[in-house]
């Protein structure tokens, strides 16, 4: 019976793990159609749509679910996708950023208003969340591209404002006004990339532990799991102990 209960836990762990990359594709389509919708087909003409096949790329996402997707674009003339920003606080008073993709706007305000009452949290006004954040270009590029010492000579020529470099990737910083004009600086020397996005980065951080660490990860989690949510963001700092 333990190795049973070993299978069974193996399972759902894969399973798990199938519905997040699931979820993480259908995210990923959606923005490829939106980008491909909204401007040129061919990527090198359009920016948004370079940048989300490279995500998607970067997610080992298939060749033939991209194209899938571009080609989706052409077919779906009827619906049409908004973005919606969503701010509130979550479990512990965590600020949070919710952007999504929706084509029925009073739906997902609904469900993302439910997640945040029944986690204990609560939507705001537009504003009401920002304001603890700074929004910034951020572009991240995989260790194995390039050296520590030239990212950051290439980031600095290219105008970026920072770059960082951890243990799996790189990460650079810049206006988010001219992140495209960055990146295509960067492109004469690096062919490919993480992301590169707009992105709401924390002004200072709340730490939280244990328990109700856990808390507000599922319902972080929770909200991830939602269809049209494509990004989150917080000031949550994962406390250790």
């Amino acid at each position: 019976m333990a190795g049973h209960s070993h299978w069974a836990g193996i399972k759902h762990k894969k399973g798990k793990l199938d519905k997040k990359r699931s979820n993480l594709f259908s995210k990923l389509s959606k923005e490829i159609t939106v980008a491909a919708k909204l401007g040129d087909k061919d990527p090198d003409m359009n920016a948004r749509l370079r940048s989300a096949i490279q995500a998607a790329r970067s997610a080992n996402m298939p060749k033939e679910n991209i194209e899938r997707a571009v080609d989706k674009s052409i077919n779906s003339i009827d619906q049409n996708f908004e973005s919606i920003r969503y701010e509130g606080f979550g479990p512990d008073k965590i600020a949070v950023i919710v952007d999504s993709l929706t084509d029925n706007k009073n739906r997902t305000a609904s469900n993302i208003r439910t997640i945040f009452q029944k986690n204990g949290g609560s939507l705001g006004t537009q504003g009401s969340a920002s304001h603890n954040f700074q929004q910034l270009g951020v572009i991240k590029i995989n260790k194995n591209e390039i050296s520590d010492e030239n990212i950051l000579e290439i980031a600095i020529d290219s105008g970026a404002k920072e770059c960082f470099s951890n243990a799996n990737f790189h990460e650079i910083h810049c206006d988010k006004n001219e992140i495209y004009n960055v990146k295509t600086n960067l492109e004469k020397s690096i062919k490919n990339f993480i992301s590169t996005d707009i992105c709401w980065l924390p002004i200072n951080s709340v730490e939280i532990k244990g328990e109700k660490l856990k808390i507000v990860l599922d319902f972080l989690e929770e909200l991830e799991e939602n269809d049209d949510v494509q990004k989150i963001y917080t000031n949550l700092l994962e406390g250790t102990s």
